[in-house]
C-alpha cells in the first residue's frame, strides 16, 4: 500500500516529467494519474482558445485505503471552414482498396464528380470484395484512407461536397 506522502511525491515527479499517464496497481489498490497540459495561443489572424480542466479526488475504497484519481479533460476549439457536406463511411471492418486491381486506376480522386451509383472503393472482408458506392451526388473533396489500409466500421473514407 502506498502512503499519502509517497503518492504526493509521485504526483510531483510525474508533473515535472514528460510522462503523461501513470498507473500503479496492487491487489488492494489502483493508482492512475493522467496529465494533459494546454496552453492558450493567440495568432494575429485567428485565435485558437484552449480549455483545460482538471479535477483531483481522493476516494476511500478497498478496505479504507486511499486512492487518488486525477482526471483531465482537454478540448480545443478551432475556427475551421468545412468544405464538405457528407462523409462516405465504411460499412464494415476490412481492407480499403482505392482501385479494382493494382494495375488499374483509382475509382475516384479529389475533385472528381460522383453520383449515387458511382463505385468509390472496395472494402475487403474475409476474402469478399465489397464495392462501396457514393450513395450521394457531389464532388470528392478528400480521400481520407490510403490504399491497403485497414478500416473500421463507420470510419470516414471520403468527404463529399454535395451539388
Amino acid at each position: 500500500m502506498l502512503k499519502i506522502n509517497e503518492i504526493h511525491e509521485l504526483i510531483k515527479r510525474i508533473d515535472e516529467s514528460s510522462i503523461d499517464e501513470f498507473t500503479f496497481e496492487t491487489n488492494e489498490t489502483k493508482l492512475s494519474l493522467k496529465k494533459h497540459k494546454g496552453e492558450v495561443e493567440t495568432m494575429p489572424q485567428k485565435s485558437n482558445p484552449v480549455v483545460t480542466t482538471s479535477t483531483t479526488s481522493v476516494d476511500t475504497a478497498n478496505n479504507g485505503h486511499q486512492i487518488i484519481k486525477e482526471d483531465s479533460d482537454f478540448s480545443e476549439e478551432k475556427e475551421t471552414v468545412k468544405n464538405y457536406d457528407h462523409e462516405i463511411v465504411s460499412p464494415m471492418v476490412g481492407t480499403f482498396y482505392s482501385s479494382p486491381s493494382p494495375d488499374k486506376d483509382v475509382f475516384v480522386k479529389n475533385g472528381e464528380k460522383v453520383n449515387k451509383d458511382t463505385v468509390v472503393c472496395i472494402v475487403e472482408a474475409m476474402k469478399l470484395f465489397n464495392e462501396i458506392e457514393a450513395d450521394i451526388d457531389g464532388e470528392i473533396v478528400d480521400v481520407l484512407v490510403g490504399n491497403g489500409e485497414l478500416v473500421e466500421y463507420g470510419q470516414p473514407l471520403f468527404r463529399v461536397k454535395t451539388v
